[in-house]
C-alpha cells in the first residue's frame, strides 16, 4: 500500500491504495465519486472516462499512482451549483435513455469541446469514437454537442454587442 495525493475536481485527496490500483477504483471505492463507471475494464467503452488536465483517459486501465495532473470527473464539471452547458444540453436534448455510458459521453464531449469550440459533425463523430452507447443516442449526443456550441456562440454574438 501507498499513499497517494490526487487532485480531483479542485479538491487535494490521499487515498491509501496499492500504487497498481486503476484510477477508476480509487475514484470510485476510495472518493466515493460515482460519475465514472466501470464498463468493460479495456479502456474499449469509454463509461471511465474522466479528464486529467483536460485530456480524456480511461480511468479503468490507468493505475492511479501514474496520474499527476489535476483529475475532472462528471461530478466536477457543475459550477457553483449551475451544470455545466453539456450536462444542461443533455437535458435539453433528452439524450439519456438508459444513462449507463452518458459519464463516457460528456467527458468526452467536454475534452473535444475544449479542443474545438466549434467542431463539424464529421469532427464531433471522431471525437465521440469509443465512447459507446449502448441505447443508440448517437444522434442526440451530437445535437446536444451542437446546442452548446450554438448557446456558446449566441452568447459570444450578444457580449460583442
Amino acid at each position: 500500500m501507498s499513499l497517494l495525493t490526487l487532485r480531483v475536481n479542485g479538491a487535494t485527496h490521499e487515498a491509501d491504495v496499492d500504487p497498481a490500483t486503476p484510477l477508476l477504483y480509487v475514484l470510485r471505492n476510495d472518493l466515493g465519486l460515482r460519475g465514472p463507471r466501470f464498463g468493460c475494464g479495456l479502456a474499449q467503452c469509454g463509461t471511465c472516462t474522466v479528464l486529467v488536465d483536460g485530456a480524456a483517459i480511461r480511468s479503468c486501465v490507468v493505475p492511479a499512482a501514474q496520474i499527476s495532473g489535476e483529475i475532472t470527473t462528471l461530478e466536477g464539471l457543475a459550477k457553483n451549483g449551475e451544470l455545466d452547458p453539456l450536462q444542461q444540453a443533455w437535458i435539453d436534448e433528452q439524450v439519456p435513455q438508459c444513462g449507463y455510458c452518458h459519464n463516457g459521453q460528456i467527458m468526452n464531449a467536454r475534452a473535444l469541446l475544449d479542443r474545438n469550440p466549434n467542431p463539424t459533425d464529421a469532427e464531433i463523430r471522431q471525437g465521440m469514437e469509443g465512447a459507446l452507447c449502448r441505447c443508440m443516442t448517437y444522434y442526440r449526443v451530437q445535437a446536444a454537442i451542437k446546442r452548446v456550441v450554438r448557446e456558446a456562440q449566441a452568447r459570444a454574438e450578444a457580449s460583442a454587442e
